[in-house]
């Protein structure tokens, strides 16, 4: 098993999946990774939508121009925030559980691709597909399965990035 340094720094955005279904016990860890996440004032202001319907995969893929590997993936899970839970952090809280949920997908060895969804202007087709109320927010689509490709990439120098006691201070 992987340190959580080193899970965190192979997690890559997969596009490209294997028909293999996702074995409904690793989805179940990984929805529980993201019931666990960090969350302002314990609101908890997220609910979570799996989809495996081909021909709903097939239109979401349809709707977002940018998520076009979700109609591969044999899993979509769509993570929903309700700003009248936690009007202030419901965004960010929702997008740490979001996180959680990819992170534990990649210790099980699952690929994920996150999608942002939330207040853009395909938002209303992907409530309207999926039947959800209009007090909750989409917030991505995230395609998960077993990867169908290998994928690297960098990060920029973390001393670029660091600032000490005072921003510009290195």
């Amino acid at each position: 098993m992987m340190n959580v340094l080193e899970l965190l720094k192979t997690r890559r955005s997969i596009r490209k999946y294997k028909s293999t279904p996702v074995e409904p016990e690793k989805l179940d860890k990984c929805l529980e990774a993201a019931q666990w996440a960090p969350s302002a004032s314990n609101k908890q202001p997220w609910e979570f939508l799996i989809v495996t319907d081909e021909k709903k995969r097939k239109r979401l893929a349809e709707i977002h121009p940018y998520g076009k590997f979700v109609a591969e993936s044999p899993v979509v899970f769509i993570p929903l925030t309700n700003p009248e839970v936690h009007p202030k952090y419901h965004h960010a809280d929702t997008a740490l559980a979001t996180l959680q949920f990819m992170i534990a997908a990649h210790s099980l060895q699952l690929g994920t691709c996150w999608a942002g969804v939330i207040n853009s202007d395909i938002e209303p087709n992907i409530k309207d597909l999926l039947k959800i109320p209009n007090h909750l927010k989409v917030l991505a689509l995230v395609a998960v399965g077993y990867a169908n490709e290998t994928r690297t990439s960098k990060r920029k120098p973390l001393e670029s990035l660091v600032h000490k006691e005072s921003y510009g201070l290195k």
